[in-house]
């Protein structure tokens, strides 16, 4: 969950010099500390899993933000988006045009052919994980089902550039090339972010090449939200007046992945890896 394009919306509020601090600063975890972080993102990924194995025609987006609630809450740890900054619900629930930080509904009914993106955090002993994934409802067409799988892949081809002494713009690199390779956009209102005592934390993580941030090296103990969103058309969004909900400006299809990923000395740790739940 990013929600950099929302925040800007809002009014502005003057944060302290530790605040400042905090925000210019990257935090490497120590061996506790990913410890712990290990099992928020297993939680996660637990709840994503079992989303992905129950959601058929004719649930409500609701019904998926009660089942991840009470999961997240009965493995001891609370849902990271309910209240923040105001979001109304435990997951962010967006269905087909709709980018990122659909609100769960009741009158939001799913069906064959549509593309629903999951997005879930959870907060477990002083520590966030994160991850989103895309699911076909049902059967889709062929062209949405590229764009699930193009997003997929994506999302793996920047964890391929995780490392100790490579750079963001690495990972920004191999995901917009193969984005763009496929004949996708890369949305660039919403970046993947470092993640662990807060759900957002420095730095940004681009999924496109850019000077508007640092390039900044990558060290073991890093822990970043990795998070390629894809449009099928206009990479351009804009927010409806629930003032979360981003959707595409030309009603064209989107697909997300996320994952929680672990900077080691020699590579990489997949922190909320479905397969291992």
């Amino acid at each position: 969950m990013n929600i950099l394009a929302n925040l800007l919306q809002q009014p502005a509020q003057k944060p302290s010099v530790k605040n400042q601090q905090r925000r210019r600063t990257i935090e490497l975890k120590s061996p506790r500390e990913i410890d712990i972080m290990r099992q928020s993102a297993k939680i996660v990924a637990t709840v994503l899993k079992e989303i992905s194995e129950m959601v058929q025609p004719g649930m409500t987006t609701a019904d998926l933000d009660a089942h991840a609630e009470k999961r997240i809450r009965e493995m001891g740890a609370t849902p990271s988006f309910k209240g923040y900054h105001g979001f109304p619900a435990s997951i962010c629930a967006s269905v087909n045009n709709e980018v990122v930080h659909g609100i769960p509904n009741k009158k939001k009914v799913l069906c064959a052919g549509d593309v629903l993106k999951v997005d879930t955090g959870a907060y477990y002993e002083g520590f966030h994980g994160d991850s989103c994934i895309t699911i076909a409802v049902g059967e889709v067409t062929p062209e949405a089902a590229k764009l699930i799988r193009v997003a997929e892949e994506s999302l793996y081809k920047g964890i391929e550039q995780v490392k100790a002494g490579n750079y963001l713009l690495d990972i920004a690199g191999a995901i917009e090339d193969h984005v763009k390779a496929n004949g996708f956009s890369v949305v660039e209102d919403f970046t993947g972010h470092g993640v662990g005592r807060n759900l957002h934390e420095e730095p940004s993580v681009f999924n496109f090449r850019t000077r508007e941030m640092p390039n900044v090296k990558l060290r073991a103990g890093m822990t970043l939200a990795i998070e390629p969103i894809l449009n099928q058309g206009s990479k351009y969004t804009r927010i409806l007046a629930d003032k979360w909900t981003a959707v595409t400006v030309d009603n064209a299809l989107s697909a997300q992945f996320e994952h929680t990923v672990l900077v080691t000395e020699n590579g990489y740790e997949i922190l909320s890896d479905r397969t291992k739940v």
